[in-house]
C-alpha cells in the first residue's frame, strides 16, 4: 500500500469505523427480522426452495408468508453484500494481516455460514411446524453462529474506531473472569433458541397451563426444555454481574467501565424481560425484544473483553489509556 499521510490514514480509518458500525446495526436488524419469520410461522413461505422462492426468482402473486420470508432473504443478501464491501474497504485502508482486516474477513465468512445454515433449514424442511430434534440443533447452531457473526462485526468496528490490539500475556485473571460469562452466553442462547421454538410450536393457553406443560413427562422435549432456559439465564446473568465488576475493578479505563456497566445493566434487564416473556406467554413482540436484549448483552460482553484485554497491566499502574488512536499499523 502506498505511503499515506497521517491525515489520509485517519480519514480512511474513520470511514471503515463508520461503515463497520452501520453494517453491525443492519445485521442486527436482519437477525431480528429473522426471529419474526420464525415466530410468525412464515419460514416455509418460499417452500423448500433456495435461493429461489417457490421456484421463482421474484415470486408472483405471493402470500403474506411468502412476502415475509422473501423479504428476509433479500435483506440477508444485503448483509452479505455489506460485509464484503466492508472487508474490501478495510483491506484497502489497513496493512495486510491488520486486526481490522482479519475481523472484517471473519465477518464475511460467518455471514456465509449464516446463509448456509438458513438455506439448510429451508431445503431440509426444518421450518414452520417441524418438531424434529434436527431442527432444534440447527436453530441452536444458527444462534451460536449469529453470536460469532455479531462479535466479528463489533470487533471490526471497535478496532477501526481506535481499539488497541488485545494483549493476553499477564491478563489471565481478566480473561478467566470474562470467559465464563461468554461461554455461558452460548449455552443460554442455544437453550433460548429451543425455548422460543417450543413457544412457537406449542403455545400455552394460559400461564398455569404453560407451567403444567413444562413439568409434564408427556410433553414434547422442546416444551420440557423451556424450564431449563430461565435457570441458565439467571445463573449467567449473575456471572456477568460478578465478572464485569471484577474486570471494572482491575482494568478501570473509561471504555471498560462503560461496556462492563452496559453488560451488567443489560443482563439484569434481560432477566426481567425473560420473566415478562413467561408471564405473557411469549407473544411475538416479546420474543423479538428478548432476542434483541440477548444480542445486546453478548455485544457488550465482547466489547468489554476487547477493551479490558487491550489494557496493559503496566499501563494500568501508570494510568495509561486503554484505547489507542486509529493507526495504519498492526
Amino acid at each position: 500500500m502506498p505511503q499515506a499521510s497521517a491525515k489520509q490514514v485517519l480519514v480512511r480509518t474513520r470511514k471503515v469505523a463508520r461503515l463497520a458500525w452501520s453494517v453491525l446495526a443492519y445485521a442486527l436488524a436482519v437477525i431480528l427480522w429473522g426471529a419474526y419469520v420464525r415466530a410468525s410461522g412464515a419460514g416455509a413461505g418460499c417452500g423448500r426452495h433456495w435461493p429461489s422462492c417457490n421456484g421463482e426468482i421474484v415470486p408472483r402473486a405471493p402470500r403474506v408468508a411468502t412476502l415475509i420470508e422473501y423479504s428476509h432473504r433479500v435483506s440477508s443478501a444485503g448483509v452479505l453484500v455489506a460485509t464484503v464491501v466492508l472487508a474490501v474497504v478495510a483491506l484497502r485502508a489497513y496493512p495486510l494481516r491488520h486486526r481490522v482486516g482479519v475481523a472484517a474477513l471473519a465477518t464475511v465468512a460467518l455471514t456465509i455460514a449464516e446463509a448456509a445454515i438458513g438455506a439448510g433449514l429451508v431445503l431440509f424442511g426444518l421450518v414452520a411446524r417441524d418438531e424434529s430434534l434436527t431442527r432444534a440443533l440447527s436453530m441452536s447452531l444458527h444462534l451460536m453462529n449469529t453470536f460469532l457473526l455479531l462479535a466479528a462485526a463489533a470487533l471490526t468496528a471497535w478496532w477501526a474506531s481506535g481499539g488497541a490490539a488485545p494483549r493476553l500475556r499477564g491478563q489471565r485473571a481478566v480473561w478467566l473472569a470474562l470467559a465464563g460469562p461468554l461461554v455461558a452466553m452460548f449455552a443460554v442462547g442455544a437453550s433460548g433458541a429451543v425455548a422460543a421454538l417450543g413457544d412457537t410450536l406449542f403455545p400455552a393457553p394460559s400461564l398455569a397451563a404453560g407451567f403444567a406443560q413444562d413439568l409434564s413427562a408427556g410433553s414434547h422435549l422442546f416444551v420440557r426444555l423451556r424450564a431449563v432456559h430461565p435457570m441458565l439465564a439467571m445463573v449467567t446473568a449473575g456471572a456477568i454481574v460478578v465478572g464485569s465488576g471484577f474486570v471494572r475493578a482491575v482494568r478501570p479505563s473509561a471504555a471498560v467501565r462503560a461496556w462492563s456497566r452496559a453488560a451488567t445493566a443489560l443482563a439484569t434487564l434481560q432477566v426481567c424481560a425473560g420473566l415478562l416473556d413467561v408471564v405473557t406467554r411469549a407473544p411475538t413482540a416479546m420474543q423479538i425484544v428478548h432476542l434483541f436484549l440477548a444480542d445486546a448483552v453478548w455485544l457488550s460482553l465482547v466489547l468489554t473483553a476487547a477493551a479490558a484485554l487491550a489494557e496493559s497491566p503496566a499501563a494500568q499502574k501508570t494510568g495509561g489509556p486503554g484505547v489507542l488512536r486509529p493507526s495504519a499499523s498492526g
